[in-house]
């Protein structure tokens, strides 16, 4: 399994603390069958280079091969949706042509269409960050579908179907999967007790939704590391 949402990186923002709770994080992920992480630190304005990223990506790999777990980290971020459309070029996940855009936690902004269709334009995937755990969207799920339209996709956060984030994000979730709105499935994990790096679960519970294959799907970060459309 791939895990494509996951603040693994450590010191960077809210995510591991320090090497200790990466590698802890990773030794987990690794047990539950995740053999990929992308990792995604917030990006809420110039806060990180890119050089600066792709270090932090190298170092913990290098450590992570030193304490002997199997896993490998790529580069990635998670963008704020303001700041999206500028530094798109420098930020898709693992190098791709796909973004992962986080919108604001209580509505979903006004002009929201016009900035998948920007993004689109310039030939960049957004990835709609855990839009199940959005006030807005958690009530009226029904709201992504003028941004599916133009082009996005949507990643569900693990713990939302399991029903840790709540019961009105599992309910959200359920809507999208029924609907098949859901491309990825992530962890979104910020530390080896927040939201754990276990995807295991939710692809269980997903399967009795959408079936065994077409959960196993969302957890092949596919179109981002495979050749295939997502």
């Amino acid at each position: 399994m791939i895990d494509i949402h996951c603040h693994i990186l450590p010191g960077l923002d809210d995510g591991a603390l320090d090497t200790e709770a990466s590698i802890a994080m990773a030794r987990i992920a690794a047990k539950d069958g995740i053999h990929t992480i992308i990792a995604t630190p917030h990006l809420t304005s110039a806060t990180f280079s890119k050089k600066k990223l792709l270090e932090a990506v190298v170092q913990l790999n290098t450590t992570l091969q030193r304490h002997k777990v199997p896993l490998t980290v790529l580069f990635g971020a998670e963008v704020q949706a303001h700041i999206a459309v500028s530094v798109a070029d420098y930020f898709c996940l693992a190098e791709s042509s796909f973004l992962l855009v986080e919108f604001p936690p209580s509505y979903l902004p006004v002009d929201a269409r016009e900035l998948i269709t920007a993004l689109r334009n310039r030939s960049i995937t957004p990835i709609i960050a855990h839009p199940e755990r959005n006030i807005q969207i958690g009530r009226e799920p029904w709201q992504l579908t003028t941004l599916l339209e133009v082009g996005a996709k949507i990643q569900i956060t693990a713990e939302s179907i399991t029903g840790k984030m709540g019961i009105t994000a599992k309910n959200c979730a359920e809507y999208l999967l029924q609907n098949g709105q859901v491309h990825y499935l992530a962890t979104d994990s910020h530390a080896p007790g927040f939201r754990e790096p276990i995807l295991s679960k939710a692809v269980k519970l997903a399967a009795r939704i959408i079936g065994e294959e077409q959960a196993r799907q969302l957890v092949m970060a596919t179109g981002i590391l495979s050749p295939l459309a997502a």
